[in-house]
């Protein structure tokens, strides 16, 4: 059981006196966490580095998908020569948490930690993409096209007022002005040129507030699953109707090519956004790639993103649709 952490709070969650109350809660039941905030670039890959150094057994990223994000990826770098790195967990404190939605992570800061204490870590997949020659990684999900700029653009105010359905009522209103995004795809047994409206590469299943691409990835796998929505010429009316009637993923599913890889080159003759757990990046080229078990996470016993878990949730869907 560990019982040295530290809880690395994205700093528009330091006033959150939620996590006050659970971090008191904590100390009161005998665990050592002490708490950093960050306030700009770099400020989490810096306190992942003093937890290591200091001998924390969990590091603990307060906040959404990008904190999530910042946190694995300076574990999973210090992966690389230590064989003591602390296991991941994670206080959902951001607007849409994805993530934690997905892995069925408790919402409220008192339970999450609860979690960390009552459940042992197991190896999780991340991506580590190249981009253009630089190095990234990606906890969650890699998303492009129109649904990478339904995410850039989402007003911050309508986010915290609407939360993730602020991403869809932003996607609608923009429909007549959207424009398919040209890749060219490359994978094991899987190849694609051309026009697509929305790709996710995920290692998670949602992104942008909701919007689940990936509705059967897992994370220990070894896998990810890749989603690409083509361009529907002339159905594009149709289909946000069926969206409005049916429901997002009805519609998704439709029309989406799946393929589940170990990795995928994107190359594209214009910049390319691609969406790294929320965080925007632009390159020609990325060259995406699972690895394995890069981190160890504290997750529910019953998350539907582990495999263990995958048979029990195919047969209760069986069931459902009976």
């Amino acid at each position: 059981m560990t019982n040295h952490w530290r809880l690395i709070l994205n700093g528009k969650s330091a006033g959150d006196d939620s996590v006050r109350e659970a971090v008191g809660a904590m100390r009161d039941a005998g665990v050592a966490l002490e708490v950093r905030v960050t306030w700009e670039h770099g400020d989490a890959r810096r306190h992942v580095e003093e937890a290591i150094a200091d001998g924390c057994d969990c590091v603990i990223a307060g906040g959404g998908d990008g904190t999530l994000g910042e946190v694995a990826a300076a574990l999973a770098e210090s992966a690389d020569t230590r064989r003591d790195t602390p296991t991941l967990a994670l206080v959902p404190l951001g607007t849409a948490n994805d993530f934690a939605t997905a892995a069925e992570i408790p919402p409220t800061p008192t339970d999450a930690l609860r979690l960390v204490r009552e459940t042992g870590a197991t190896p999780i997949d991340l991506l580590r993409i190249d981009a253009d020659g630089e190095r990234r990684w990606c906890a969650n999900l890699a998303s492009g096209g129109f649904g990478t700029d339904i995410t850039v653009e989402t007003d911050d105010g309508l986010k915290n007022l609407l939360g993730g359905l602020a991403y869809f009522i932003t996607g609608v209103a923009r429909v007549g002005r959207i424009e398919p995004v040209s890749a060219r795809l490359r994978g094991a047994d899987f190849a694609r040129d051309g026009a697509f409206l929305a790709l996710g590469i995920g290692n998670g299943r949602q992104a942008g507030g909701g919007q689940v691409l990936c509705p059967d990835a897992l994370v220990d796998d070894g896998l990810f699953d890749l989603t690409v929505v083509p361009e529907l010429s002339g159905e594009v009316a149709s289909t946000i109707a069926t969206v409005l009637r049916e429901g997002r993923h009805a519609a998704l599913d439709r029309v989406a090519e799946r393929a589940r890889l170990r990795a995928l080159a994107v190359e594209s003759d214009e910049p390319l956004t691609l969406n790294l757990d929320g965080e925007p990046v632009q390159a020609r080229r990325f060259s995406i790639e699972c690895v394995p078990g890069a981190v160890r996470m504290h997750l529910p016993v019953d998350c539907p993103l582990l495999r263990r878990n995958a048979s029990r949730e195919a047969r209760e869907a069986a069931t459902v649709g009976r």
